[in-house]
């Protein structure tokens, strides 16, 4: 008999989603444009308390029309987290920039302030800086706004992992020049595949939203003054989200649950320090993860393959970017003289089942094949 499979973070659907996906089958709205989007980004903008959003085919497409919005083009610099995963920073080489990447920080795990200030003075001219909130744990956006403002180099943030996360109370993806978010299949909301672009800033948001649907002139005849991109979000697809943006507090509140299982679980060993939390915010806990003890003799790739024996699925935590073959000849600033923040988090962490279906039973049979491995 097949194991039943747990899966570290998948959909979650309930009744609205079919209700608004039936509404444009019914009006036959199936197209990159429709009354769903116009509304998730109005719902969106109220929720974030972001001023203007555009909807579109993924997170990747909102951070590259940031940078496109903020001119960045061949040989300019572009600071960005080191820790996250390769679409936050490969938009600024779709426009031929160079990146250069800023270690974490080991209480959030998030840019280190200390390492943005020392890439700033060895480039000052740093186009932007594009800080991610990893996991769902919100940066230490005080500093980092802070260094960013007295530099005048604007900042897009990253909030694909932490949408509904807060910072003293404020939305993660508003503190930035632009903010986006991410819709994929495992985010704490998703639309199958999308994203949202947020900004204070009106125009802007206008001519995001002119560049993702190719670009075409007001004319009657197809002109283009522009090189556009096909990056609308589909009605369908927004939908999805208007349905899934109703239960994203309730996802919140069950990611969060998640964590206090695991803290309960694990509180007792040594061995097993779960992914620190910003004092400042609430995160959304979108992913739980843990590090083992430096001296621990059991790896992060044995308790994984223990889980996937059972059919349980995780992950191992994001390879820095400076560590990648594609980025190789970047510049990389650590945290520190004794050496890279993330390097050591990614060799010794991984990031644990973290779906919001997962039952008592789940998280029982979780934790005791870590702590099996453990020999705990």
């Amino acid at each position: 008999m097949e194991k039943k499979r747990i899966y570290l973070s998948s959909p979650t659907m309930h009744a609205w989603e079919q209700k608004y996906v039936q509404e444009a089958f019914d009006t036959n709205w199936v197209a990159p444009i429709g009354p769903h989007v116009n509304a998730l980004e109005k719902e969106m903008a109220d929720y974030t308390g972001a001023g203007y959003a555009a909807a579109l085919s993924a997170g990747t497409a909102a951070i590259h029309l940031a940078v496109k919005l903020l001119g960045i083009g061949e040989g300019d610099i572009v600071l960005c987290s080191d820790l996250t995963f390769s679409a936050s920073c490969n938009p600024a080489c779709y426009e031929k920039a160079t990146p250069v990447f800023v270690d974490s920080e080991p209480g959030t795990w998030n840019m280190s302030p200390d390492a943005l200030r020392r890439a700033l003075k060895k480039y000052p001219e740093a186009k932007a800086v594009i800080c991610v909130h990893l996991y769902g744990t919100p940066a230490k956006l005080d500093e980092i706004m802070e260094i960013c403002r007295e530099a005048n180099v604007p900042v897009i943030e990253d909030a694909a992992e932490s949408l509904s996360s807060t910072y003293k109370g404020r939305q993660t993806g508003t503190f930035g020049r632009f903010g986006i978010y991410s819709f994929n299949g495992n985010k704490i909301i998703t639309t199958s595949g999308g994203g949202m672009l947020v900004s204070e800033d009106k125009d802007a948001i206008d001519h995001a939203r002119f560049l993702s649907t190719q670009a075409r002139d007001p004319a009657r005849h197809y002109q283009h003054s522009h090189v556009g991109y096909n990056y609308r979000m589909s009605n369908v697809v927004a939908a999805i989200g208007r349905g899934q943006l109703k239960s994203l507090e309730l996802h919140k509140q069950l990611k969060q649950e998640i964590r206090r299982t695991y803290e309960k679980a694990f509180a007792d060993l040594e061995e097993i320090c779960l992914n620190p939390l910003n004092p400042d915010g609430d995160a959304n806990c979108w992913l739980t993860c843990m590090t083992l003890s430096p001296d621990c003799p059991v790896t992060p790739d044995q308790i994984m393959d223990a889980l996937e024996e059972e059919n349980i699925e995780s992950r191992p935590i994001w390879k820095p970017m400076h560590l990648q073959p594609v980025f190789a000849d970047c510049d990389f600033f650590p945290h520190s003289e004794s050496g890279s923040v993330g390097e050591d988090i990614f060799a010794r962490g991984l990031c644990l089942p973290s779906d919001i279906k997962n039952t008592k039973e789940d998280m029982d049979q979780i934790i005791a094949i870590v702590r099996g491995v453990l020999g705990k």
